[in-house]
């Protein structure tokens, strides 16, 4: 199934859906409330919801069905419990952050880096945002960089998860743009922290889509594409990822995972940080994020 969070803009009314033959229905109403209106709580009812959903999705009863100009899209999940971003995740972007040009990001030793186990950090659920909306230059950063990522969504509770079992776990994928403010961030790094380099007000968009694992050819081998102002600037693949995703839930879950947490995949290389004569984002700008079989994710930067 291909998954939404959604605002029908005649009623006002906030719902979750599936996207199905071009259009949204609304699994809260055609369930008579069996199922929630949002994203959080459908997750947390586990197999039980996720098999109703499917069922209400192939009767395609069009009732309830909206198109896409009468609803505003969320992200599908709104206000996640937890996002945990993956750093370093592709050899290759590793490698061009050794070339940043910045003293405070330069007083980290990157040379040493290494991959004994995925290694990342914390990012505020209340920086998310949903596809097509506006992104604001915050006014303490001169440096805005983007990221292409996917976003694994949890399904249920999850602790100490073997490789073999972590994609049990999976509810779905969808994308997700790791909007950076690089000078606060390489500030942070040198006194090892990341906050708010990473998590201010929608630094994370994330969607159109929450897609389920058996839409997917193989969520291992999708092309990523980002561009800007339709100027490729990302250019992988999913197959390029050190650690795949049952590899990273499974370590993600010592800490203990629920429905609705979001892991992100990190990112490939063509950032912004990464040139050599590097021009940051600017108002008027548009990003966005393809990846094969997920969709695109539009962000305006403003």
């Amino acid at each position: 199934m291909r998954l939404a969070s959604f605002i029908i803009k005649d009623s006002g009314k906030s719902t979750i859906g599936s996207f199905v033959d071009g259009v949204y229905l609304d699994l809260n109403t055609l369930s008579d409330g069996v199922l929630p209106d949002n994203l959080l709580e459908f997750l947390q009812g586990g197999d039980t919801a996720m098999q109703k959903a499917r069922n209400l999705t192939a009767s395609a009863d069009m009732s309830s069905a909206y198109k896409e100009d009468q609803i505003e899209l969320l992200a599908p999940v709104p206000l996640p419990g937890k996002i945990i971003h993956t750093a370093c995740n592709f050899d290759a972007h590793l490698n061009e952050l050794t070339t940043w040009n910045d003293a405070e990001w330069e007083s980290h030793n990157w040379k040493d880096f290494h991959f004994e186990h995925p290694t990342g950090f914390l990012q505020a659920p209340s920086s998310v945002c949903a596809h097509n909306a506006g992104v604001p230059i915050p006014k303490f950063t001169k440096q805005l960089d983007y990221e292409i990522e996917i976003g694994i969504v949890i399904g249920k509770e999850a602790f100490e998860v073997k490789i073999e079992d972590a994609m049990d776990y999976v509810a779905g994928y969808t994308i997700f743009n790791d909007l950076s403010a690089r000078d606060i961030q390489a500030r942070e790094h040198s006194n090892k922290v990341i906050l708010m380099g990473k998590s201010f007000k929608n630094s994370c968009p994330l969607g159109p889509l929450l897609v389920t694992p058996d839409e997917l050819s193989d969520p291992h081998n999708l092309d990523m594409k980002l561009r800007v102002n339709g100027e490729v600037r990302q250019d992988s693949s999913t197959s390029a990822m050190h650690y795949k995703t049952a590899e990273l839930v499974s370590w993600w879950s010592l800490m203990g995972l629920y429905p609705g947490d979001v892991i992100t995949s990190g990112s490939p290389p063509g950032v912004i940080a990464g040139m050599e004569n590097p021009v940051w984002l600017k108002p008027g700008d548009v990003v966005e994020a393809t990846v094969a079989e997920l969709g695109v994710l539009t962000s305006n930067i403003v």
